[in-house]
């Protein structure tokens, strides 16, 4: 909070008066850098959920959401980790990752039903199988691995994630 009042130029008091405590302002920060504009965007309202859902084959689904979650990354990774360092000794920070990857694991849910719907999934995995395949893999923590400490670009990774996914879960 003390770094965030100096790169601000207020005092950390002004932050608290203006933006709440670390977890309401750390909330606020990963909402925004899910949805990649100033204020947050509810889930089923995004531009990349529409392609999705108006995509009719799971291939393009698949390439559409890589493609989505890549861009998210790069905004969202390093909110996202200091939300899940915070969550190791704040309580409330705790209960907001705990919410998040809740509703993360349950956005993945529509979105494996979604691809079943194609019938181009894999009969031997259930539904819920290939939401946790999707959540694992379109974690921060992954992302993190590949682009930032292995040097792969965006780019890389998107395409990466797409053949992966295709493969993983695509009759």
């Amino acid at each position: 909070m003390a770094e965030i009042a100096t790169r601000a130029r207020v005092s950390v008091d002004t932050v608290y008066a203006t933006r709440g405590r670390k977890p309401l302002l750390l909330r606020e920060f990963v909402e925004t850098a899910i949805s990649g504009t100033e204020n947050a965007v509810p889930a089923e309202q995004r531009d990349y959920v529409a392609r999705v859902r108006s995509a009719t084959s799971a291939r393009d689904k698949i390439t559409i959401y890589a493609h989505a979650i890549t861009g998210i990354q790069e905004r969202l990774a390093p909110v996202f980790l200091a939300l899940r360092d915070a969550a190791t000794t704040d309580q409330e920070c705790a209960a907001m990752w705990a919410e998040i990857a809740k509703r993360r694991a349950t956005n993945m849910g529509t979105f494996a039903a979604d691809l079943r719907a194609t019938g181009e999934l894999r009969t031997d995995l259930s539904d819920q199988q290939v939401a946790d395949i999707i959540w694992s893999m379109n974690a921060t923590e992954y992302w993190v691995l590949l682009v930032r400490e292995r040097a792969w670009t965006p780019a890389q990774f998107a395409a990466w994630l797409t053949d992966a996914w295709t493969r993983l879960l695509l009759a």
